[in-house]
């Protein structure tokens, strides 16, 4: 089963393939959530400082049925600290929030802080800098396992790779059937950098694509289940988000295999309409 498979990152860590997405999940509701997807099997739970829920994910971490050290915990530092000093304080507020002793891996959320996504060429290049270096001192202290980014493009990566003690073990991405970034993907696989899919299923709007729902039923599987699987033959981690049960289960059932020809079918589609989703800033750069 998916569940039990994992990838390893660097020294014997393993990550899962799989794990839950916290995002949009609110904090009150966000403790038993995890505690249902533990109890389905999930051992990967990613949260970040912006979610809002990083309390809610350690209280249900902390009381789950398995052991905390079963379980790999993801947190990101919110895009807008850009400084050394505000990053390292943020790691030990996260710890403290989720009443964890360590978190297995923390992320730099966005190379650029979230209005300036889409909106800036600053890519702030020396103050990613500061806040790796902040990764990189929680890393040797213990506080945190892995290390590691988000949404970064090759420029955002070369600019850690060529300035770090300690190199990147993850970028978490979106990707999904209709937006695969290639270019990064084949960058990271160079670089040895493992690449976690956010957003599998395009926040829903995936599920629109009923070009490809004949191809789903040929597999037994949803349009859902179909794009999660497309992303872990991309040999990424995914991360689908939901706090319904019945979604949580479905969304690991994913044991079958798309073949090359449509795996290739699904790589050529393409589409930008989130509907909603849209004005997000993990998808637009644009604040309402």
């Amino acid at each position: 089963m998916i569940l039990s498979e994992t990838y390893t990152l660097k020294d014997s860590l393993t990550i899962p393939k799989f794990g839950l997405g916290t995002w949009l999940i609110d904090d009150k509701d966000t403790a038993e959530a995890v505690r249902k997807a533990i109890g389905f099997g999930y051992r990967l739970i990613d949260t970040a400082q912006a979610y809002g829920n990083e309390r809610g994910v350690g209280e249900g971490v902390r009381t789950a049925s398995v052991p905390r050290e079963d379980i790999f915990v993801t947190s990101k530092i919110a895009a807008e600290l850009k400084d050394y000093e505000s990053a390292s304080k943020s790691i030990d507020e996260t710890l403290n929030k989720m009443g964890l002793d360590y978190i297995d891996m923390m992320l730099i959320h966005s190379p650029q802080p979230w209005k300036e996504v889409n909106q800036s060429e600053n890519r702030c290049l020396l103050a990613k800098r500061e806040v790796w270096k902040a990764l990189e001192d929680a890393y040797d202290e213990g506080k945190v396992k892995a290390i590691g980014v988000a949404n970064f493009l090759e420029e955002d990566l070369m600019n850690i790779l060529e300035n770090c003690r300690i190199r990147p073990m993850v970028d978490q991405l979106l990707c999904h059937v209709g937006n695969t970034p290639f270019g990064v993907i084949d960058f990271c696989k160079k670089e040895n950098i493992l690449v976690e899919a956010y957003s599998p299923i395009a926040h829903g709007a995936a599920l629109k694509l009923k070009d490809i729902e004949p191809m789903a039923k040929k597999y037994g599987a949803t349009i859902a289940q179909l794009c999660i699987r497309y992303d872990l033959q991309l040999g990424t981690v995914v991360l689908p988000k939901t706090a319904n049960p019945d979604h949580m289960k479905a969304n690991a059932d994913v044991d079958f295999t798309i073949s090359d020809e449509d795996m290739e079918t699904l790589k050529k589609i393409t589409f930008k309409d989130y509907g909603e989703a849209s004005h997000s800033p993990v998808f637009g750069g644009k604040i309402k």
